[in-house]
């Protein structure tokens, strides 16, 4: 393993993210119906909801134009990757969180492509089946996303004196979200907060002029 190049490290973070995106997603999809919520613990439930949009149920404008941008964006992030896996200047941590980004863009691209095309849509209480007979519940390039990991961590009622929200109910963190969702986030968070210069550029070229000793 000592042995691996940073290209190679790179993609079996890639690998290791997808399989275990992916196998999360099959499971809920195959052993949950539409809406159902699993209490793990009194802050974390799985909670199985499926959507058009961008990450967290965000919705963006059309599905079409929405699939072929991810992919698109992917492509390009795949390309960054492999010329910073060429740049020694480039630490492997940073490289390891480009790869996160890449590899949670690639799990949610998976379910656009193909997830109408290989699950059935049932009513609840009814599952889906994988591979169904009558075939898929929408075309290629039209599939939904699954997100299912929710963390409302905690929830109050507004003050019926506050302005505005008066009396409305509160709960922090709404957003359902998935694997891929989550490597994305990771992944931007760590780069925002160690390195940024790097982003930017500016670490990597006094790297690349430093004198060697």
């Amino acid at each position: 393993m000592k042995n691996l190049s940073r290209g190679q490290w790179s993609l079996i973070i890639i690998i290791a993210i997808l399989l275990i995106d992916q196998c999360v997603k099959i499971a809920v999809k195959t052993h949950m119906y539409i809406g159902e919520c699993i209490d793990v613990t009194g802050w974390f439930k799985i909670a199985f909801i499926e959507n058009n949009g961008a990450a967290f149920g965000m919705e963006m404008g059309s599905k079409l134009f929405l699939t072929i941008f991810r992919i698109i964006a992917s492509g390009v992030l795949g390309y960054v990757l492999w010329y910073i896996c060429r740049r020694p200047q480039y630490t492997m941590g940073f490289i390891a969180c480009v790869a996160l980004i890449e590899a949670g863009a690639i799990g949610n691209i998976i379910d656009c492509l193909f997830y109408g095309i290989i699950f059935d849509a049932p009513n609840a209480p009814a599952v889906a089946t994988l591979f169904p007979d009558g075939g898929g519940y929408a075309p290629f390039f039209y599939g939904r996303v699954v997100d299912m990991l929710y963390f409302p961590l905690f929830s109050f009622y507004w003050p019926d004196w506050m302005p505005l929200v008066g009396g409305e109910y509160f709960e922090f963190f709404q957003p359902i979200f998935n694997i891929a969702d989550s490597a994305i986030c990771v992944g931007v968070a760590i780069i925002l907060l160690f390195y940024y210069k790097q982003l930017t550029g500016n670490e990597a070229k006094n790297n690349q002029h430093q004198p060697n000793t």
